[in-house]
């Protein structure tokens, strides 16, 4: 047996050619600085011929190439998550720019009055970071956390780590964020149990990394609020900096798009933010826009598993709860409430939405780059090989997949390519395994926690939180890098609890 032969049918060849080809993506991504996207279709193609794959059924031909591995692994993800990303994007571009936040704000430091502000903010992240990408809710928010602690006159930590950790949650556990979304179409979970799982495994995170920890940090580590910070100087003041790059935590230039930051008034209010002139929205009609596409979503699931095939209620019911069309109903409904009725043009709206989709290409190209890495795997029986042997050592699928997804969010720092390159590796235990919905959705939580843990020097959030927050790296990692191994781990915890009982 030759050398080629053993890494395309052995056992331990084809493991050693799934080490090799994750090394040489890390290689890429860290000491080239290749695109990510770029690193993923060149150790694909690299993997294929390698492991014996023809060039037709690898890129097909010249006359048609609509059954290649190429094009089938971008485009079988790609129509499933396209339309939620772009939505959720438009989504949160209007919310922000309607002055939401600030009105979500105000009314929960109301609430729960001086002493609760910390968790007043927690639950502003938590809130706002449903419809809202990860930065951008750091670049709107940022002002508001200043103020708090400025009227609290305690350490700016205090306050700002329930607010990172509620936003983080979010991004990395709920749709209609590019972590769930993608994990849950690979592993071809219904959008519906991702929710309701998120929910459950998240909330706890959350209370123990941002409620927990952000008091107890907090209280050790004295942070103040500087003048020359955006936003810092004058809470009411002009827009901070436009949006800058973290996808659930990683550098893959995801943004929702020139999110802007500051609380925002009508005299400050530029072309840029002409949805928020007129008098903030309400508390409750934000919160119903945010509710309507979970509660459709979560509608249509208890629909698919309690009414009869057939009936009208579970058609109507399944095709609102359909994420896109769940989402679309949601858009229309902040365009129409949250702009026409508030005196913003379709003019305007459209611009509006136009600028937020535009960093959405750089997400999508990196999904669909890490599905056709992950189509190879399984082709060329990389995924059976490391599958088998997982199942050799007695290792659940639930704790192999998030200790990949964690060694590869440590390593390169990306949330996105620990997501799609741990979904391709998983992928055939997982399609073996006759694996329940709940059971699917716990394994995306585990792969979405994974993708978190750890934020350090090689992640972009990690940056953003240390200038927006006036902290130093040591502080940085003290603070924000154990938070979020703190919300991994809980994360994952709560799953591998919860799949005892499914």
């Amino acid at each position: 047996m030759t050398f080629l032969d053993w890494l395309q049918n052995d056992t331990a060849g084809l493991l050693t050619l799934a080490a090799v080809s994750v090394a040489l993506l890390l290689m890429m991504i860290m000491r080239l600085r290749l695109e990510p996207f770029i690193a993923l279709i060149v150790t694909g193609v690299l993997v294929a011929l390698v492991a014996g794959v023809s060039v037709t059924d690898l890129v097909g031909t010249p006359i048609k190439a609509s059954d290649s591995l190429f094009e089938t692994g971008f485009a079988g993800i790609l129509g499933h998550i396209a339309p939620i990303i772009g939505l959720g994007t438009v989504l949160g571009a209007i919310m922000e720019r309607s002055g939401g936040a600030d009105a979500l704000t105000e009314r929960l430091l109301r609430l729960f009055g001086p002493k609760g502000a910390p968790l007043a903010m927690g639950v502003t992240g938590l809130v706002l970071g449903i419809p809202v990408f990860f930065d951008i809710g750091i670049f709107v928010l940022a002002p508001l956390v200043y103020v708090a602690a400025r009227r609290g006159g305690r350490s700016l930590v205090l306050y700002a780590m329930p607010m990172l950790a509620g936003l983080s949650m979010t991004h990395a556990f709920l749709p209609p964020h590019p972590g769930p979304v993608t994990a849950g179409g690979l592993l071809g979970v219904g959008m519906g149990w991702v929710i309701a799982m998120g929910l459950l495994c998240g909330i706890p995170a959350w209370l123990v990394s941002g409620v927990w920890w952000g008091s107890f940090i907090g209280r050790r580590i004295q942070v103040g609020v500087p003048e020359d910070l955006p936003g810092a100087a004058a809470p009411a003041a002009a827009p901070g900096p436009a949006g800058s790059a973290r996808d659930t935590g990683d550098s893959d230039g995801d943004t929702s798009g020139g999110g802007t930051g500051g609380v925002r008034t009508a005299e400050t209010a530029g072309p840029q933010t002409a949805v928020a002139v007129a008098a903030p929205p309400s508390v409750a009609l934000i919160s119903s826009i945010i509710a309507v596409p979970l509660v459709l979503i979560l509608a249509a699931t208890v629909a698919g598993v309690t009414l009869p095939e057939g009936t009208v209620l579970r058609d109507v019911l399944v095709l609102l709860g359909t994420p896109a069309i769940a989402l679309t109903l949601s858009v229309l409904l902040a365009l129409y409430l949250l702009g026409i009725r508030r005196g913003t043009s379709m003019a305007e709206l459209g611009r509006i939405s136009g600028e937020s989709l535009r960093p959405v290409g750089m997400i999508l190209l990196v999904v669909g780059a890490g599905a056709f890495f992950g189509k190879v795997l399984q082709t060329t029986g990389v995924g059976d090989a490391l599958a088998g042997s997982m199942t050799a050592i007695g290792l659940p699928v639930i704790a192999s997949a998030y200790l990949i997804s964690a060694a590869l969010r440590i390593a390169q720092g990306s949330a996105t390519v620990a997501i799609v390159t741990t979904a391709g590796i998983i992928g055939p235990t997982v399609a073996a395994g006759g694996y329940s919905q709940p059971q699917l959705a716990l394994i995306v939580v585990a792969v979405s926690a994974g993708s978190i843990i750890a934020s350090h020097v090689n992640d972009g959030g990690f940056w953003i939180v240390a200038k927006y927050f006036n902290m130093t790296v040591k502080q940085t990692l003290m603070t924000w890098t154990v938070l979020e191994t703190i919300l991994s781990v809980v994360g994952f915890a709560a799953a591998a609890l919860v799949w005892a009982f499914v």
